[in-house]
């Protein structure tokens, strides 16, 4: 059931492909039917294809979609995953290459911020921290090595981001260590210099599909084209249009960039969409013509026009988050939509603090993505660096995490004091700790905890490797008594088995994910690439996110709150002169919309405690006042309309009394 664009771009295997796939064209179902393709053709063995994608929760959708079109044998033979992830098979393979040790660790985001604050002082304020980490993360993003970035630089921000950038690196050499970006920056750098290399994994990889190429960055873009080679045997599929992530790096000139780097490179458009009435397409179509366009589209759609979109002015934040709970209430009690079928989108996080209070107050049930995290729970990250630890014993960032978890009388000063030991004598922290003259230079009790806690990881090193992943979890909590640290920590009983029920579920994902060879130490290394977004599945509720995180998805009534210039676009990207990017996020917002969609702004805005007057979005006068529906237009509906949500909002608190 393919349309005929659709069924181009499954087929055609002569030479290098981009797919140009407009917002709900159907780009999943074409590479999955694609690579079904590859397969029953015999175009290339399954072990020899590999799909990539940007987050794991895309990477195990496809999965799930190639498991159902071709036999089992080969769905399991096929390597489907993100970027990162290959850059983390890559090394495993290829860490000698790559100046690694065999079991480096995969640093979080937590421990390379922290690494990041460690280095830079305790002098420098957090919102310059932040901008550090970003110089860093560009630096990489654009496979600069630290010298190279060291003579580029010129301005002394610069020089302090490269200076950083190399004490930062070295420090990551010391732990066998990599961070994200080096699981990318890494394998480009080998592949690069080495020939055999290269050879041996465009063997290993002999056709290549590349979802969301759009978002690539300038290292992802070149680790695509080295295992790619000159053949082009691969199948690009982006939107310029949806392209989001300048300020992580992403290009979306990498699509212009594929055609002159393949002269016979194939494009074909996909703009027939399957999710949107036609009216928002027609909206969307007209906002995204004011933006440049090497590629133009025109999405449309089969199905019917549907409700006109309704721009809602507001007094300020607070009468918004109001407006938006009863339109809520008014779709779930009046027309049947299920809580989950609706999304509030925003700008920015603090945008968020209004609504939740609006929807706690009218009891509806809401999810706010980006959220605390299952990976982030403080006891899933102890057991997490305890396993790196014990696969990575140079590992200085889970050595500090858990060094005194459960609890040892090991303080600061003492640890301090090791670190400058350890730096001294060239070695880990706890390779020190092993050291008989190393503790002998410490206080008595700590130096005896720090040698048990040596000795503790000595026997789990021993153990593992005999015991599988969760066997050695269970040995962890026995043998460190965190358990007991739990209960020690937590006096309110729910909570404390609660944190338990993550460990156990920690375990769970370790069953799902291994083998019954995997290593500990991989398993972690994997978890470690995970993201908020991979585990988001909120039940149903109404689900609370920004524009960025709301990519990707699909709900049949969607909300856009803080429609303002300053805040939609951003006043930094307009500062930056980066409005097509803003653009294009309101784009993605409008397409988000199944049925029915509301945009909506504020008169009224407050910030450090004063108020001050606002305008409405440019990008409203942008839609076609034909697709738009404004306050005043009809008085008499929306007198109509008023009182329907009035009678709405009365019966629920009828109800609640009662």
């Amino acid at each position: 059931m393919l349309n005929p664009q659709q069924r181009a771009a499954v087929e055609y295997t002569d030479g290098p492909l981009l797919v140009l796939a407009g917002a709900g064209s159907g780009k999943t179902r074409v590479i999955t039917e694609k690579i079904a393709y590859l397969v029953e053709r015999g175009f290339a063995p399954p072990a020899h294809i590999a799909a990539i994608t940007f987050t794991n929760k895309a990477a195990r959708e496809m999965r799930d979609r190639v498991a159902r079109r071709v036999k089992a044998d080969a769905a399991e033979a096929l390597s489907v995953c993100t970027f990162h992830a290959l850059g983390l098979k890559f090394l495993q393979v290829e860490h000698a290459r790559a100046g690694l040790r065999r079991n480096f660790s995969v640093l979080d985001a937590d421990d390379s911020a922290g690494l990041v604050k460690e280095l830079a002082g305790a002098a420098v304020k957090s919102d310059r921290l932040f901008q550090l980490r970003m110089l860093l993360s560009q630096l990489k993003g654009n496979g600069m090595a630290p010298d190279a970035a060291l003579a580029a630089a010129r301005a002394p921000r610069e020089l302090e981001a490269a200076q950083l950038y190399a004490a930062y690196q070295k420090r990551l050499a010391a732990f066998n260590a990599v961070d994200f970006d080096d699981l990318i920056r890494l394998p480009v750098a080998v592949l690069q210099r080495d020939e055999d290399a290269r050879a041996a994994w465009r063997e290993r990889i002999r056709y290549l599909l590349v979802d969301e190429c759009q978002d690539t960055n300038a290292a992802q873009y070149a680790f695509l084209q080295l295992l790619a080679g000159s053949r082009g045997a691969f199948t690009c599929v982006g939107d310029d249009d949806q392209s989001i992530y300048a300020w992580r790096g992403a290009d979306p000139g990498n699509l212009d960039k594929l055609a002159s780097d393949y002269p016979n490179l194939r494009v074909v458009k996909l703009e027939q969409n399957y999710r949107c009435a036609q009216r928002m397409l027609r909206a969307a179509n007209a906002l995204i013509a004011h933006n440049p366009h090497a590629h133009p589209k025109k999405l449309w759609s089969a199905h019917a026009d549907g409700e006109r979109i309704r721009v809602l002015e507001c007094r300020d934040a607070g009468h918004e988050a109001e407006r938006v709970a009863a339109q809520l209430l008014w779709l779930h009690d009046t027309h049947h939509f299920a809580w989950s079928d609706c999304a509030v989108l925003y700008r920015g996080n603090h945008q968020a603090r209004p609504l939740e209070k609006a929807l706690q107050l009218n009891r509806i049930p809401y999810h706010l993505t980006g959220a605390l995290g299952f990976l982030d729970r403080a006891e899933v990250k102890d057991v997490l660096a305890y396993l790196r630890l014990i696969a990575n014993p140079d590992d200085d960032a889970a050595f500090l995490r858990v060094v005194n978890v459960p609890r040892r009388e090991i303080g600061a000063t003492t640890l301090e004091k090791l670190g400058e030991l350890a730096q001294s004598r060239h070695a880990s922290m706890l390779a020190a700790a092993h050291e008989p003259a190393t503790l002998r230079l410490l206080a008595t009790r700590p130096a005896a905890a720090l040698g048990a806690f040596a000795g503790l990881l000595d026997t789990l090193a021993r153990h593992a490797r005999q015991l599988q992943a969760t066997e050695l979890v269970e040995e962890i909590l026995q043998r460190t008594g965190y358990a007991e640290h739990l209960a020690r920590a937590t006096k309110d009983a729910a909570l404390q088995a609660r944190r338990l029920g993550n460990i156990r579920e920690l375990m769970d994902w370790f069953r799902a994910m291994s083998s019954g060879k995997t290593r500990a130490g991989d398993l972690a290394a994997q978890l470690a690439l995970l993201s908020h977004a991979d585990r988001d599945d909120g039940g149903d509720a109404v689900r609370l996110m920004t524009l960025h995180a709301a990519k990707g998805l699909e709900f049949r009534s969607v909300h856009i709150v803080g429609c303002e210039d300053g805040t939609l676009p951003h006043e930094g990207a307009l500062d930056e002169g980066r409005l097509d990017e803003e653009r294009r996020l309101l784009y993605v917002g409008i397409t988000r919309a199944k049925e029915l969609l509301h945009l909506s702004w504020s008169v009224q805005g407050r910030r450090y405690g004063q108020t001050f007057k606002q305008k409405p979005s440019r990008f409203l006068d942008e839609l076609p006042a034909a697709e738009v529906y404004r306050e005043g237009d009809d008085p008499e509906a929306e007198a109509q309309a008023r009182r329907e949500v009035a009678a709405t909002q009365l019966a629920k608190i009828a109800a609640m009394l009662r």
